[in-house]
């Protein structure tokens, strides 16, 4: 179990750096919608490459931080029956949702999207648009969205299991504050320290 929970770090810290990473191509996907806007309302030009790159970037980001979601706890939870329960209760019904519903789902999605992106790699599909891009690298993200998310699905069984075993905290922290409530409380810790060193 331990190397089992030492495997789990390590895939949380791959999640960890994945979904940090595509934090900044939320930058540059604004960068260059900015830039395809600003361009076509003052010199009229306008590319189909321009904007097709932005939907391959948007999806980047959300194939590539589903996983981050999940290490995060940031899906959706509907605890209309299960927030009642203990949290060991609570952990087995993630255990028999991530085992029968999670995994099951992504590896079938995984599966069936892999010859899809293999034939778009293989004829170097290109685009429909004029001037578009070749399509390969697009179909590649579902594939690899889901097998990260099938990687982080594997860590929370693993540390959900450590937890009821007693050998690892909770891994899910409800006391712990969400990244909101983090951001509010340093913006108000700023604005304190500011108004601190206005009075003196």
């Amino acid at each position: 179990m331990k190397f089992l929970l030492k495997l789990a770090s390590a895939i949380d810290a791959l999640t960890e750096r994945i979904g940090k990473a595509a934090i900044w191509l939320v930058l540059v996907v604004v960068l260059i919608s900015a830039g395809n806007a600003l361009m076509r309302y003052t010199i009229n030009y306008s590319s189909n490459a321009l904007l097709e790159i932005q939907w391959y970037l948007f999806g980047a980001i959300f194939f590539s931080c589903a996983g981050y979601a999940l290490l995060h706890n940031a899906h959706v939870r509907i605890d209309l029956i299960a927030g009642r329960f203990s949290r060991r209760t609570q952990t087995w019904i993630d255990i028999f949702g991530l085992v029968f519903f999670l995994l099951p789902m992504a590896i079938v999605v995984l599966v069936l999207s892999w010859p899809v992106f293999m034939q778009a790699y293989m004829t170097g599909e290109m685009s429909n648009s004029a001037g578009g891009l070749i399509v390969w690298p697009a179909r590649l993200l579902v594939p690899a969205g889901f097998f990260l998310l099938i990687l982080q699905a594997i860590s929370e069984l693993i540390k959900r299991a450590g937890f009821l075993k007693g050998l690892c905290p909770d891994p899910i922290d409800l006391d712990k504050p969400s990244a909101e409530e983090e951001l509010v409380a340093a913006i108000k810790a700023r604005k304190d320290e500011a108004q601190e060193g206005g009075v003196r």
